[in-house]
């Protein structure tokens, strides 16, 4: 059996009034803003803070999002963005996040993030300590 994955964080929030639609749901590009702000928890989470992350010599940008929406949210619901490590490549990475109302999946999130040099914005390799901190929190291989 599998253990179950283990997030990177946790994020809560509460769905704000002016994030939601006409009909009275979030409207669907706040969700990228979610998992957005989650991904800035992340680095707090392995680094300290988004300071200290750039301080490695590198930083990220989206090069591919995906969403999924299962539920919809609405004003004043009280959600949990947690955010998983699921690829971990040369020059990027790949996120995979869930958004919860009491438990329940409300949205899916796939996230790939390309490293680049802050200085020339071009695609680059992480440092090996910056691979090494995102490498421990990989899934572990699955059994045949």
């Amino acid at each position: 059996m599998t253990p179950p994955r283990r997030p990177l964080v946790e994020m809560p929030l509460r769905v704000r009034y002016h994030e939601c639609d006409g009909q009275g749901i979030v409207f669907n590009a706040h969700y990228l803003a979610y998992v957005d702000m989650a991904s800035f928890e992340v680095e707090k989470a392995l680094f300290g803070s988004h300071e200290a992350f750039l301080a490695t010599g590198i930083d990220v940008v989206v090069a591919e999002s995906n969403l999924r929406y299962r539920a919809p949210c609405r004003y004043d619901d009280d959600l949990v963005v947690s955010v998983f490590l699921a690829h971990l490549g040369t020059t990027s990475m790949v996120y995979e996040s869930e958004i919860r109302r009491g438990g329940k999946l409300t949205t899916e999130a796939k996230i790939r993030y390309v490293f680049i040099d802050p200085v020339t914005l071009r695609k680059t390799e992480p440092p090996v300590a910056v691979r090494d901190v995102y490498a421990a929190h990989l899934p572990a291989p699955t059994a045949p």
